[in-house]
């Protein structure tokens, strides 16, 4: 049996979505030796990993220039046709056109969709012409959680036996850091003893703003003296952002520290005293889970998604609140038995969550699909 998986995440430093094509992939492979699989992309790859990857698992760089300006509609067609592959999966968003193999596809989010004013709005007209035919062209499709499901029924009208919601999970990296390592990396970045931890894009629907609200708040009403600390590259539409921080009584106390290496990721969600994420909206929401497993105190928002995703282990409140998000701060700040019965409860609820798990179940969709 051959498998094609979509590589075109993994031509670009990874974000979230070349993480879970990576992890993925590499997990199918560990737990379906019998079956060949092939990481398919008309751009060359970024750190293919080679001598750490399953023996059946393949890089497939397809050259050439007229294919890869037409790649989903001649490309990837024809390469499908002469490979024989039994199914091809498009971990972000898109399958092949005009294909004669069964067809997976991962829709995260529909945000370019439910919060258009948050995307820049060629992006936003491509996925409106887009996604509604590659739900419909595809034969089975993946979504992280039911809620994602659901947004997915009720904004495109798929039939929800046709989706089927596969959760992700925080990669190996992370695990509670020894002090020595959040030591080394607090002296790199000149951090505080007490600092408030965000990672993702910066980008509208992240939500920014209100953190920085909340911390303004904190300034204002209490002696907490926190830093907060944003991890992750600049986006789009993020003028008005880091305008309103240039105004703000605050500003000494941002920082921003750009793209950083997993191990200094892990080393952050270790040494904060609590992660924050804001966000408007998620189909999955990784950042929260991978604190949690590195034993940081989790305030999040109160959104469908990350409910089903953190369960009881994170505080959460609603996204358009800074004073909800200050009070919650500086109640886990405060009080260190809460801050460790947050710690516990995250550790334990990341563990329930693992790329096996997320392997094993995306495979069960294969195997029902190649059996018809």
């Amino acid at each position: 049996m051959r498998i094609g998986i979509d590589g075109i995440p993994l031509a670009a430093t990874k974000t979230g979505i070349g993480h879970y094509t990576f992890e993925l992939a590499r997990e199918l492979a560990l737990v379906a030796p019998d079956i060949d699989f092939e990481l398919i992309s008309p751009f060359p790859f970024i750190d293919q990993q080679g001598d750490s990857l399953p023996c059946n698992l393949n890089w497939a760089h397809v050259k050439g220039g007229f294919l890869r300006r037409r790649w989903w509609t001649i490309g990837l067609p024809l390469y499908v046709r002469e490979s024989a592959l039994d199914l091809f999966h498009g971990t972000n968003y898109n399958v092949p056109l005009w294909n004669r193999c069964r067809t997976v596809v991962t829709v995260h989010d529909l945000s370019l969709l439910m919060y258009p004013e948050t995307h820049e709005m060629h992006l936003v007209a491509r996925a409106r012409r887009r996604l509604p035919f590659m739900v419909r062209t595809a034969t089975m499709i993946i979504t992280p959680t039911e809620s994602a499901k659901r947004d997915l029924c009720d904004c495109l009208q798929v039939a929800p036996e046709k989706i089927v919601a596969i959760p992700e999970a925080p990669r190996h990296q992370f695990y509670p850091a020894p002090k020595s390592e959040t030591a080394a990396v607090k002296r790199k970045f000149n951090l505080k003893d007490d600092f408030i931890l965000f990672v993702g894009t910066i980008e509208p629907r992240k939500n920014l703003l209100t953190l920085v609200q909340a911390l303004e708040k904190i300034f204002a009403h209490s002696a907490f003296r926190p830093q907060l600390v944003i991890v992750g590259k600049k986006g789009w539409l993020s003028e008005d952002l880091f305008s309103y921080i240039e105004r703000s009584a605050v500003k000494e106390q941002i920082l921003f520290t750009g793209y950083v290496s997993d191990d200094e990721l892990r080393a952050l969600y270790s040494a904060c005293g609590v992660f924050v994420y804001p966000s408007l909206y998620e189909g999955f929401g990784l950042p929260p889970l991978e604190a949690m497993a590195c034993g940081a105190p989790v305030v999040a928002s109160r959104i469908s998604s990350l409910v089903e995703v953190v369960g009881g282990a994170a505080v959460l409140v609603p996204p358009k609140e800074p004073h909800s998000f200050a009070s919650e701060i500086v109640k886990i700040f405060e009080n260190e038995a809460r801050r460790k019965q947050l710690s516990k409860q995250g550790v334990d609820r990341a563990a329930q969550f693992s790329w096996r798990r997320t392997a094993l179940s995306t495979l069960d969709v294969y195997r029902q699909l190649i059996g018809k």
